[in-house]
């Protein structure tokens, strides 16, 4: 059976020496981010994922959950008992704002927490995970009395959130959407459609969900200048806070998938249900772009959480299984066989998961700061470097970071061989959920056609030379160091490669769209090579800073340039390869009719 254990050790490391939390000590809540409160919430947070939401998530697997006859869905068993400990615990909380009853923590912190969630128990997570978008959407969207009603209790996790926004005919093409929503005389609006693929849409672990749906209402352009958005509670909200009569909104089926089988994706059903308008009407794409940019950011981090625990367990797999002898002699002569770590195609695939999760934690932590920043930074200067270096590497970190936690698992249940095919070592469910993250909030293709079609002109393109200029900068300053320099030289090349990319997307997308759209993907992929690499060179610059100061971490730090080396060799020269993909335009790609791709 799989087994697992939070990371603190390497989180801290990241926030206390890599992100520096201490310097943020004046800005609102980072006050309260003491290092004893923030290795507290880690250590009690990891506790408390691995003792409670780990031994139900196999489980939960097997058993999936149940819709009945009256509509209603009972999760696995386990479930609402280890809710009620989340909620009890507080830990729904931490970075929640004080005026909503929350810690008011920064959202780094919470960051950290839901990676040890996704880890510990993936299907679980994300019926808080989704709450989290809903909460981002009416804090920015919503009425002050919409505030009140509905955020103090999605933010202790009392009441559960989820986003309605495909149909059975559009997923990204929001413009498609066939639900509506007619006005009644009270204000409140009438709204009737159907919804699928609605991850946590119906459940029992709260009393109330909220749901936010796309609709449009009467005269609305059919596309997606037309879109509003509604919230409609499963339960009306009466004026005194407590629960009234059920709404016309229910879960007509439960989808059959591949993975994630412990969370309850719905189809949801909307009779005339009971919506209020958030925000004006006319405006849901911008709110449901508040949503879809936490929960991608959310998403990416589920990359990041099924990449460790199934790194983890192939690790210690490793060292107990034993098959064949080194190549350069028996390891352990003594014993039959020797571990599979003598293997260096087994230490590839091991070395490859460290360094992605690894660069990917740092970038995931980094991204959680740039969110906190962006709110709370002294300057508006820093505000808006912030905002603008998140939200260009949103859809890096939701693409990168779940294609590297699908290889990383698939990779880690590789080194199992044939076990790592059976379920009860539990690796292939690992790799089923992993599938998933490469999906929904948008396919790693989208995330990639927004980052090249809309964030990189965004403003100019204000963001894209703040990252050419933070890497630049930081890499030369770094060839000084003789621990760092060669890192620093291949970031250096990486990142010229990302421009020279960049400024031929600049003289042939014009011209022909399809050349940037050929080349979306692998430019993607590049800037992802760029931005963790960025990262290693800081983590590698602070392990050879914590050497110099001694310490009983030795090893730990010394693995930190070792494996930053690796990066160094074995990954970042993939950044030549993905610009020559880029520069080879579209015409290979786009020549062949259909009809040459079905079989005669």
């Amino acid at each position: 059976m799989p087994q697992y254990t939070a990371p603190v050790r390497d989180t801290r490391f990241v926030l206390d020496r890599v992100l520096k939390l201490d310097q943020y000590t004046g800005l609102p809540g980072f006050s309260a981010a003491t290092p004893d409160v923030v290795s507290a919430v880690l250590e009690e947070g990891g506790k408390f994922v691995a003792e409670v939401l780990f031994p139900i998530n196999h489980s939960g697997d097997q058993q999936g959950c149940t819709r009945h006859a009256d509509g209603s869905v009972t999760t696995p068993d386990g479930f609402k008992q280890a809710y009620d400990q989340f909620v009890e615990a507080g830990w729904g909380l931490l970075s929640a704002p004080e005026e909503f009853g929350g810690q008011g923590l920064p959202h780094v912190i919470g960051t950290a927490f839901q990676e040890y969630m996704i880890s510990a128990n993936m299907a679980f997570a994300m019926y808080f995970g989704l709450t989290h978008g809903a909460i981002e959407a009416l804090r920015a969207k919503g009425s002050p009395e919409q505030q009140a009603k509905y955020i103090p209790r999605m933010a202790s996790g009392e009441w559960g959130g989820t986003m309605n926004l495909t149909e059975p005919q559009c997923g990204t093409d929001l413009g498609l959407i066939k639900t509506r929503a007619e006005p009644n005389a009270d204000g409140s609006w009438s709204i009737t459609g159907t919804k699928i693929f609605i991850s946590s849409g119906e459940h029992d672990l709260t009393r109330n969900i909220i749901h936010l749906v796309l609709a449009k209402t009467p005269g609305a352009p059919d596309s997606t200048k037309g879109i509003s958005l509604f919230v409609v509670p499963k339960f009306i909200v009466n004026t005194d806070g407590s629960l009234g009569d059920r709404n016309a909104v229910s879960c007509g089926s439960i989808e059959h998938k591949m993975g994630i089988h412990g969370n309850s994706t719905c189809v949801m059903n909307y009779d005339g249900a009971t919506g209020w308008l958030v925000g004006e009407e006319m405006k849901g794409l911008a709110a449901m772009f508040i949503m879809m940019n936490a929960a991608r950011l959310g998403v990416g981090l589920q990359g990041v959480g099924i990449g460790e625990v199934a790194f983890q367990n192939a690790v210690q797999y490793a060292k107990d299984r034993r098959q064949g002898r080194a190549l350069t002699g028996a390891a352990e002569p003594d014993e039959k066989a020797d571990p599979l770590f003598v293997h260096p195609d087994v230490r590839r695939m091991l070395m490859e998961a460290k360094a992605m999760t690894e660069g990917l934690r740092a970038l995931c932590l980094w991204g959680g700061l740039q969110v906190d920043l962006a709110h709370q930074a002294e300057s508006e200067e820093e505000r808006q470097l912030a905002d603008d270096l998140i939200g260009l590497l949103t859809p890096v970190i939701k693409g990168v970071g779940t294609d590297a936690g699908y290889k990383i698992a698939t990779d880690s249940q590789q080194v199992y061989g044939g076990h790592g095919y059976i379920a009860e070592w539990g690796m292939e469910q690992y790799v089923r959920d992993a599938r998933i993250a490469m999906i929904y909030e948008g396919t790693n293709g989208v995330q990639a056609m927004d980052l090249v079609g809309r964030k990189l002109a965004l403003n100019g393109g204000r963001a894209i030379q703040s990252l050419f200029r933070i890497v630049g900068e930081e890499a030369a300053a770094a060839k000084s160091k003789p621990e760092l320099a060669h890192l620093a030289e291949s970031l250096e090349k990486a990142n010229g490669q990302l421009q020279a990319a960049t400024m031929w997307f600049m003289q042939n997308g014009m011209k022909d769209p399809n050349q940037v759209g050929a080349g979306a993907y692998s430019y993607m992929e590049l800037m992802g090579v760029v931005a963790i690499g960025l990262m290693w060179l800081r983590m590698a610059d602070a392990a050879v800073e914590a050497l110099a100061e001694g310490g009983e971490d030795k090893p730990f730090y010394e693995a930190k340039l070792v494996t930053a080396r690796f990066y160094a060799d074995r990954i970042m020269p993939n950044a030549g390869a993905l610009r020559r993909k880029i520069e080879s335009g579209a015409e290979t790609i786009m020549a062949l009719p259909p009809e040459m791709f079905e079989v005669a």
